[in-house]
């Protein structure tokens, strides 16, 4: 392998690397996903189950899972003609929840709980975080 093939294929390799955080971020980046984040939490969950959970349109849902299941926050199965939706990795998602909290810094009175979701008050804060 030449020095050149050898340059461009780390530089693939790390454009590739951060192209799956990005989107794993993106997926984290909206309170909407967060609040299905949270609901699949208790366990599997049809689209019609969050829609009536969420007060959202089954179009809107289904967008939101889409996102999720790109970035590999969300499984999904058939079950008859619905699809199951459920967490990808519960325990990643919460140590990476867990991490965040760390790295923004809240303050005790608005640190994220990671047992449950909640709604975070305050000025540039996310309106819902996920909590274990």
């Amino acid at each position: 392998m030449t020095m050149i093939n050898r340059v461009d294929r780390e530089r693939h390799d790390a454009v590739e690397g951060h192209g799956a955080a990005a989107a794993l971020f993106h997926g984290l980046a909206d309170p909407t996903r967060l609040m299905i984040l949270a609901h699949l939490r208790t366990g599997e969950h049809k689209v019609k189950d969050l829609t009536e959970h969420l007060g959202l349109a089954q179009s809107t849902v289904s967008a939101h899972l889409s996102c999720l299941r790109d970035c590999g926050l969300v499984t999904s199965r058939a079950q008859g003609r619905a699809s199951m939706y459920s967490l990808a990795n519960p325990r990643l998602l919460l140590a990476l929840l867990g991490d965040a909290n760390h790295y923004i810094g809240i303050s005790d009175e608005h640190e994220l709980d990671t047992h449950d979701f909640t709604e975070v008050h305050g000025p540039g804060r996310a309106q819902h975080v996920v909590r274990p």
